[in-house]
This record gives C-alpha cells, structure tokens and sequence, in this order.
C-alpha cells in the first residue's frame, strides 16, 4: 500500500515537469482539459490579511531556505542535482505547483518528496493542518489570475472525482 502511495504522488509531482518552461498562461491552456473561459467562474482567492500573514511567516522560517526568499524555487528545479534529487520548485506560478489540487498539495508538505525523487522533508510533525493551509493560501497569493483559474480547475475536478 505505502509502495502504491508514493507511485500516486510521485505521478501527481511529476505531471507538469515534463514540460519546457512557458509562462503560466501558455501552461494553463496545454494542461487544462476543460479550459476555464471566464475568470468570473472562479470564485475570488482567500486575500485574508491575518491567513497570509500567518503563511508568509510560516513560509520564510520553514520554507523560504530552499524554495527562496519569495518562492521563486531553485535555479534548475527541472533537472536532478549531484544528488540525482530534484531541487525545489518555484511556487509563484511559473512552477508545475499550481497542477496539483489541494488535498495534493497539503499532502505533499506533510509527506515531503524524499521518497519520490526530491529534497522536501515531510513537515506532518512540525506545521500544523492550519498552518499548511496557511502557507498555500500564502503562496497562491503570489499566483497570476490564469495560474490560479487554472488550478481551481484542476482542484474542482479532483474534488468531483472523490466524491
């Protein structure tokens, strides 16, 4: 089963790297199967100042050492280092982050990569669920309007197909 799991989320990690790097714009209109036509369609973003906040302080004190000082990633996150691991990415939008929903993306921070090809260390037993949540309402904040429609897509169709 914990075999199956990490094949789950190395596939879920990897769907977006195989790409060459576009602006978030062009990635949204080659990966989304069902294209968001109207930003009105997506409900507005989570701009709670005491949220963000709380995520920007999260981030820089557990985040910001490798994935950078404003989530910019590692140079070269698209290719495995000395380590033959994959550095971290950039979570501004331009990365593959906005591809996964969710629940995938709070899994990911709580089990870390290390098991799957990448640095991240698991964070379950150091951050909180609320203070998870707050470090992605945090660095979607940082997200263009198309990467963040986008992503809201993916994540309403992974929500439908868990139901």
């Amino acid at each position: 089963m914990r075999h199956m799991v990490i094949v789950i989320a190395a596939s879920m990690l990897l769907v977006g790297c195989e790409q060459p790097a576009n602006d978030a714009k062009n990635e949204t209109a080659q990966q989304s199967a069902t294209p968001l036509t109207q930003e009105s369609a997506v409900p507005a973003r989570n701009f709670d100042i005491a949220l963000l906040r709380r995520g920007a302080e999260v981030y820089e004190k557990n985040c910001a050492a490798c994935h950078g000082v404003k989530g910019e990633g590692a140079p070269n996150w698209r290719q495995r280092d000395a380590n033959d691991r994959f550095p971290a990415p950039p979570l501004t939008g331009g990365g593959h982050t906005w591809h996964h929903p969710l629940n995938a993306l709070r899994y990911t921070i709580r089990h870390g990569t290390q098991g799957i090809g990448g640095n991240m260390p698991a964070w379950k037993d150091k951050l909180s669920d609320a203070e998870i949540d707050a470090v992605i309402a945090w660095f979607q904040s940082q997200w263009p309007n198309e990467a963040y429609a986008a992503w809201y897509g993916i994540d309403q169709r992974a929500r439908k197909r868990k139901q």
